[in-house]
């Protein structure tokens, strides 16, 4: 069903809210308070209940009249309860109101709870009054909103029509919930840092641009957290974390949205070795939260969360599964090679064409939770480097070939920082419309001393869809973005 476009398709809905109005009574409703149950509490303890006074509000999804009796099916955020109304209980004059009501509309109803007959938990109406006349008809009952672009398009009608999406909802409060019960637990400070920046840094990615009238500044929505949480840790606090939605200019598919929710973490006087093991937690009781238990299953392959993770280095990582070694790659032109030989474009950013690489050969391989360690320093300009200074003491986590996360040794050292966005200059100038810029600013702050340090970052778009087995990172957004309609 797709919705329609012209104003007011029900024009037999306008006239009943017409004489709603005629009735004197408000269409679109005043405050209904000391709502005492939700539907689903009442079908749950009915025989508890039974017999009980109770004050409930919701959406008419289905209407079966019987003489002097009717049926209604009310839909609250819980679920369907049915109402009973009985023309010698409410009186004629309410009864007649049930004529203006159809199916979308939205009433308050008091009553006492009992079964029927046939065993149904219902509400014996004693009262009830209109509190919103809908002007369009909700989706068919049966066959809901199916088409998946409009799903996406028209979320709330998915949401009235689909149990299922409504639940998916209330487990990715859940895993955020578990998100800030874990990081509280461990001392970090929930912040909130800019959204508008002068410098799209901390990432490599496309920003999108704006301009503030006022200023007269051309800004950039911000690609990550990074940068303004590392300040705070330059200023004196030392667990800092912030969730917030980050912008990045690139495609669109099952497992990308411009527009999503990005997690990061800073902990003084620590390294990626605590970013591993905080990560573990993370997964762990996201998990727990939203499923009960740690275990889970993603497109019909079992996970356990509950195990510590394997880990694997860069290096180890492609060349087990038939890559080149590339320890025994000497310089660029060796790396540039070892694209060529498996059909990689060459002449991309270095950085870019070692992710491919390791995308080609190893990515889709790192099934269960899996940390890949020690990446090429030239794809890590934020991260310290490690002992063979090609490598970076960085990690990502991996679970069903899909990376989730992200963390460093963080680079405390201005000196080498600035040499590092030196040639993320160099590749830009090169081509490399990702590469980090220099950001004059930070090196500032860096240079008044930032303690050692550990930096993690999750998608937790990308983890909700890992945990809910949605086939498609928009099953877990709300709104995702949508061409407009022609």
């Amino acid at each position: 069903m797709e919705p329609r476009t012209e104003p007011f398709s029900e024009p037999q809905r306008l006239e009943k809210l017409r004489a709603l109005s005629a009735l004197g009574l408000d269409p679109f409703g005043r405050r209904f308070t000391n709502i005492t149950h939700h539907a689903a509490e009442i079908v749950e303890r009915c025989d508890a209940l039974a017999g009980q006074v109770v004050r409930i509000a919701g959406r008419v999804r289905a209407v079966r009249l019987h003489g002097g009796s009717c049926f209604l099916d009310l839909h609250d955020e819980s679920g369907r309860i049915q109402v009973y109304v009985r023309k010698d209980a409410v009186g004629e004059d309410a009864f007649r109101l049930l004529d203006l009501v159809d199916l979308g509309d939205f009433l308050g109803v008091d009553g006492t709870v009992f079964r029927t007959r046939r065993g149904e938990p219902s509400v014996d109406v004693t009262s009830f009054v209109p509190l919103t006349k809908a002007l369009r008809p909700p989706p068919e009952k049966y066959h809901g909103l199916q088409d998946t672009e409009l799903r996406y398009r028209y979320r709330y009608l998915d949401l009235m029509a689909n149990p299922d999406v409504r639940r998916t909802f209330r487990q990715r409060a859940a895993i955020i919930r578990a998100f800030r019960h874990v990081l509280d637990e461990r001392g970090f400070l929930e912040v909130e840092t800019p959204v508008l920046h002068h410098q799209a840094t901390g990432a490599a990615a496309r920003p999108f641009g704006t301009h503030h009238n006022a200023l007269d500044l051309d800004l950039n929505l911000r690609i990550a957290l990074e940068l303004h949480l590392k300040r705070l840790l330059v200023g004196g606090f030392e667990r800092v974390y912030e969730i917030g939605r980050v912008f990045r200019n690139e495609g669109i598919s099952t497992r990308h949205n411009p527009e999503y929710t990005l997690m990061e973490c800073y902990q003084a006087y620590g390294d990626r070795e605590d970013m591993m093991d905080l990560t573990e937690a993370l997964v762990r009781e996201s998990a727990r939260a939203a499923l009960g238990q740690a275990r889970f299953t993603y497109q019909g392959e079992e996970f356990d969360a509950g195990r510590p993770w394997r880990r694997i280095t860069f290096a180890q990582a492609i060349r087990d599964h038939g890559g080149p070694d590339i320890d025994r790659l000497s310089g660029e032109e060796d790396w540039r090679g070892a694209a060529r030989g498996a059909g990689i474009d060459p002449t991309q950013p270095i950085a870019k064409l070692m992710d491919d690489l390791f995308e080609h050969y190893a990515q889709p391989h790192l099934r269960q939770p899996t940390f890949l360690l020690d990446h090429p320093a030239v794809m890590s300009p934020l991260a310290r480097a490690a002992d063979d200074p090609r490598y970076a003491l960085r990690f990502e986590g991996f679970i069903a070939g899909m990376e989730i996360g992200n963390a460093y040794s963080e680079q405390n050292n201005p000196l080498a920082q600035r040499e590092a966005f030196e040639q993320q200059a160099r590749e830009r100038q090169r081509g490399d419309a990702e590469a980090h810029a220099l950001d004059e600013d930070f090196l500032f702050a860096l240079e008044h001393g930032m303690p050692p340090t550990g930096g993690l970052g999750i998608g937790v778009d990308r983890l909700c869809m890992l945990l809910l087995d949605a086939p498609s990172l928009r099953e877990v957004i709300l709104f995702p973005l949508q061409r407009p309609r022609a």
